[in-house]
C-alpha cells in the first residue's frame, strides 16, 4: 500500500490552525507584534494572545486582519471554524454541542440563568468564574460560549423558543452595567423573528421543572433529543419515551407562562428598574 501523502504539517485542530495562520501571515510581512498593532489599531498584547491560541479575538479584529493581509474571508472562515469547534468545550458537553450546531429547531426552559445561547460575554464570564474557572481557561470557555451564538445567526436561523423563570431576570450580576447589557440582550432576543420568549412569573405555582434546566433539539433526521441539567450534573437524553415525557412537562410549564408580548413588556420593565 502506498504511503499516505502528508499535504501539510499544519495543525488539523481549528483553534491551532487559526493561530498558525496568524503567525504565518505576520512573519511573511516581516512585522513585529508592535508593528502590527500600529498598522491595524489593536493592542499588541491582543495579537500575542491570538497567535498563541490563548484567545480567538472577536469578529471585528479578525475582519480587520483579513483586510490588512489581503486575505478576504480566509481568517474569518478559520475563526468561525475555531469558535464553533465542539472540542473547545469541556468533554462532558461536546456531544451536546455537536448536536446543537446541527439543530433545525430548539426550545429551552431556564431556571436561574439565561440560556447560554443568549448570554453576553460579561454574564458568561461571571457565571463561569463562579464555577471555578480562571485565567486562560476562563477566557477560552467564555469565547466558546459566546461562539454558540452562530447557531441562531445566518440567513435562515432555526426557531428558538425560550421559557425563563422570573428568577433569571431577578438574579443580577455584581456589575450593574454588565447586568443591564444582559437584560438588553434578552430584550433584543424577544423581538427577533426566530426567537419566541416567555417569562414564567413568580406565583405560577409548582411544576415539573422547578429545579431543572432542559433544552430540546430537533435534528435533521427528525429525531428530538433533550439535555437536562441541575446544580450538580447534566445528561443528554436520546431515548424517545424519556424525551416525550420531558416535552409534555415543558408544554405544561409553557401554559403557565406569560405570552410573548407580555413577556417582552416584563423584560423591558426589568431593564427600566436595573
Amino acid at each position: 500500500m502506498p504511503q499516505r501523502l502528508v499535504i501539510t504539517g499544519r495543525s488539523q485542530e481549528p483553534r491551532g490552525r487559526f493561530a498558525e495562520e496568524l503567525r504565518r501571515l505576520r512573519s511573511e510581512r516581516g512585522l513585529s507584534l508592535r508593528d502590527l498593532a500600529k498598522e491595524v489599531g489593536w493592542d499588541a498584547s491582543q495579537f500575542s494572545k491570538m497567535e498563541s491560541g490563548r484567545t480567538l479575538g472577536g469578529p471585528e479584529v479578525v475582519q480587520a486582519l483579513d483586510q490588512f493581509y489581503g486575505t478576504p474571508g480566509l481568517l474569518v472562515t478559520l475563526w468561525e471554524l475555531a469558535v464553533t469547534d465542539p472540542r473547545q468545550f469541556k468533554e462532558q458537553y461536546r456531544g451536546y454541542m455537536e448536536l446543537e450546531s446541527e439543530a433545525v429547531s430548539l426550545w429551552q426552559y431556564s431556571v436561574s440563568r439565561p440560556p447560554g445561547l443568549l448570554q453576553t460575554a460579561g454574564y458568561a464570564r461571571e457565571a463561569l468564574a463562579a464555577g471555578g474557572l480562571k485565567g486562560d481557561e476562563l477566557d477560552q470557555q467564555v469565547e466558546a460560549r459566546i461562539g454558540r451564538r452562530t447557531v441562531l445567526e445566518g440567513d435562515d436561523p432555526p426557531p428558538f423558543r425560550v421559557l425563563l423563570s422570573e428568577t433569571v431576570l431577578r438574579n443580577s450580576l455584581r456589575e450593574p452595567r454588565e447586568w443591564r447589557r444582559q437584560l438588553e440582550r434578552l430584550a433584543e432576543a424577544a423581538v427577533q423573528p426566530n426567537i419566541t420568549l416567555h417569562v414564567l412569573p413568580f406565583g405560577a405555582g409548582l411544576h415539573g421543572l422547578d429545579s431543572t434546566d432542559v433544552m430540546f433539539l430537533r435534528l435533521l433526521d427528525g429525531r428530538t433529543v433533550a439535555y437536562v441539567e441541575n446544580d450538580v450534573s447534566g445528561e443528554l437524553i436520546e431515548d424517545p419515551s424519556k424525551v416525550e415525557r420531558f416535552q409534555r412537562t415543558y408544554d405544561a410549564v409553557r401554559d403557565l407562562a406569560l405570552s410573548p408580548a407580555e413577556s417582552q413588556k416584563f423584560v423591558l420593565r426589568m431593564l427600566e428598574e436595573a
